[in-house]
C-alpha cells in the first residue's frame, strides 16, 4: 500500500469559487493527498439531466443554458476570468447547447451521458485553475483514459483489470511533481464514447481509483461532519460516530443513509483502504473513520430510513409443498429487472419489497404474477432499519426494539439473515417518530 491519499469532493463542495477555496485548503493540509476526484459544482448536474432528457421547448432549454453559464461565470469571475480557460469553458457550455438540441430531436443514452459528464469536465478545469493561483502545482486529468466501461450508458461498469493497467500507464506518473485532479461518476466505453456510473458515481470513482492505486486512504468530503447515528435533519438527538466498520457503514448505506452510496465501500472493503467522511465545510469538525476493525462495536449503532417502499404480498392456497412457486415469481420480477429487497414468507404466501416504486409494476408484470397467485400492493411504507452488531447473537434484541413501537402498526420485519440489522416497514407517515423512538430508547446520549 502506498502513502498517497485520494480525495473526493462533492457538488456543494465545489458549488461556487469560495467553497473551491476551502477544498483547496484541505489539500493544501495533507502533503499527501495526490489525487482530488471532483464532481460537477451543486445544481449543475440537474440542470445537464434536464436538458438531455429532450423533453424541454427552445424557451425553457435556453432559460437552462443561462442558468448553468451563470454558474461557470460565476466561477470564472472569482478567478479574474482567465483568457484560455474561460474560451474553453465556453466552447464547452456552446457544445452542451448543441447536444442538448439534438437531444430535444431523438434523445438516447449516449446522448445522456455525452451532455451529463460535461459538468465534472467544467469543474475540474476550474478547479485546476483555483490551485494553480494558490501556487499548487496541479494537472488537469480526463478520468475517461483509464475508467473503462461497459456501453451499459447512464449505469455502466468499470473494466477493474483494464483500470489497474491503465492507472499504472497514465496515471501513477503524474504525481512525482503535480496534484492531480480528475473526474469522478464518468468514464468511457470501449469505442470512446462517454459513459456515466449512475447514483453515486463520483464515490464509487474514487474508491475504484484508490484501490487501483493502492491508497493508505480515501478521503469523501461533503456538506456533513461524518457519519451519524440516524439523520440529523429528523432527530434533534442524532450524534456523530468518530468511528465504524465497513459492515456497519455498509449496511447503513445500503438502507437509505444518504452520506454514501452503497457501491462506494466495495472497492475499499477489497483492499482494506480506510475510508474517512467529513465536511469540506468544516473539516476542523472532524468526521468519520470507516475501517475494517473499530475499537467499538456497539449492539446498536445506528438507524437508517428509506422511504417509498412497496410491499407485495403474493398468496397462493395451493403454495404449501409444490415445488417451484418462488422460482415462477423471482423468474418473472428478473425477467422485468425488477430487484427484491427483503423478503418473508408463509404457508401459502411470501411478502417482499421493492425499493424501485410502484411504477416498476407494470400491466405486463402485474398479468404474469397474476397467473400464479394473488396480488396485494401496499404503498406510502418506509423501511427502518437499525444497524449494529451480533444483534442475532444477543437476548432481548427484540424486546427491546418493539417496547419502543408498540403503538405503531408494523407491516413487516425482517431479522436474523444479518447480524448487523433488524429491519421493519411501517407506514410513512409514523416513520419521523418511530425514528425519534427507537433513537431515544436505542441510542441515548
Amino acid at each position: 500500500m502506498s502513502q498517497l491519499t485520494v480525495a473526493k469532493f462533492g457538488g456543494t463542495s465545489v458549488a461556487d469559487a469560495h467553497a473551491m477555496e476551502r477544498c483547496a485548503a484541505i489539500l493544501e493540509q495533507n502533503p499527501d493527498t495526490r489525487l482530488a476526484v471532483l464532481s460537477a459544482s451543486s445544481g449543475v448536474t440537474n440542470i445537464l439531466v434536464a436538458l438531455a432528457s429532450g423533453e424541454h421547448q427552445p424557451d425553457a432549454r435556453a432559460t437552462l443554458l443561462q442558468q448553468l453559464t451563470e454558474i461557470q461565470q460565476g466561477i470564472l469571475n472569482s478567478l479574474e476570468k482567465p483568457e484560455t480557460l474561460t474560451r474553453h469553458i465556453e466552447d464547452i457550455l456552446v457544445y452542451i447547447k448543441e447536444l442538448a438540441d439534438s437531444a430535444a430531436i431523438s434523445p438516447t443514452h449516449a446522448l445522456h451521458d455525452e451532455i451529463v459528464a460535461q459538468g465534472e469536465l467544467m469543474s475540474t478545469r476550474l478547479f485546476v485553475e483555483l490551485l494553480r493561483r494558490r501556487g499548487t502545482p496541479a494537472v488537469w486529468f480526463d478520468v475517461r483514459k483509464v475508467m473503462r466501461t461497459d456501453d451499459k450508458f447512464s449505469r455502466a461498469t468499470p473494466d477493474l483489470a483494464r483500470l489497474q493497467a491503465e492507472v499504472e500507464k497514465e496515471l501513477q506518473p503524474l504525481f512525482a511533481n503535480e496534484l492531480v485532479v480528475t473526474q469522478g461518476f464518468i468514464g468511457s466505453a470501449q469505442d470512446g464514447r462517454t459513459t456515466t456510473l449512475g447514483r453515486g458515481g463520483s464515490d464509487f470513482s474514487a474508491a475504484l481509483l484508490g484501490e487501483a492505486l493502492g491508497a493508505k486512504a480515501i478521503q469523501i468530503w461533503t456538506d456533513v461532519p461524518g457519519i451519524y447515528t440516524t439523520d440529523p435533519r429528523l432527530v434533534s438527538e442524532a450524534r456523530p460516530i468518530s468511528e465504524i466498520t465497513f459492515s456497519e457503514a455498509s449496511e447503513m448505506a445500503t438502507f437509505g443513509a444518504k452520506v454514501l452510496h452503497p457501491a462506494t465501500l466495495q472497492p475499499a472493503v477489497r483492499q482494506q483502504i480506510p475510508v474517512f467522511v467529513g465536511s469540506s465545510k468544516d473539516p476542523a469538525a472532524g468526521g468519520t473513520w470507516i475501517r475494517n476493525h473499530t475499537n467499538s462495536q456497539p449492539l446498536f449503532r445506528a438507524l437508517a430510513l428509506r422511504r417509498n417502499q412497496v410491499l407485495l404480498t403474493l398468496t397462493n392456497q395451493s403454495m404449501f409443498q409444490v415445488h417451484g412457486f418462488l422460482a415462477e415469481v423471482f423468474g418473472i420480477l428478473a425477467k422485468h429487472k425488477i430487484s427484491v429487497d427483503l423478503i418473508t414468507t408463509s404457508v401459502i404466501s411470501v411478502s417482499l419489497t421493492l425499493d424501485s416504486g410502484a411504477e416498476s409494476l407494470t400491466d405486463e408484470v402485474r398479468a404474469e404474477l397474476d397467473k400464479h397467485c394473488h396480488l396485494q400492493v401496499e404503498e406510502n411504507l418506509t423501511l427502518v432499519a437499525l444497524i449494529g452488531n451480533r444483534m442475532s447473537e444477543v437476548n432481548g434484541v427484540g424486546t427491546q426494539v418493539f417496547k419502543a413501537l408498540s403503538e405503531i402498526n408494523i407491516r413487516m420485519i425482517c431479522y436474523g439473515a444479518s447480524a448487523h440489522n433488524l429491519c421493519f416497514l411501517v407506514p410513512e407517515d409514523d416513520a419521523n417518530q418511530v425514528l425519534n423512538d427507537l433513537h431515544t430508547e436505542l441510542l441515548p446520549s
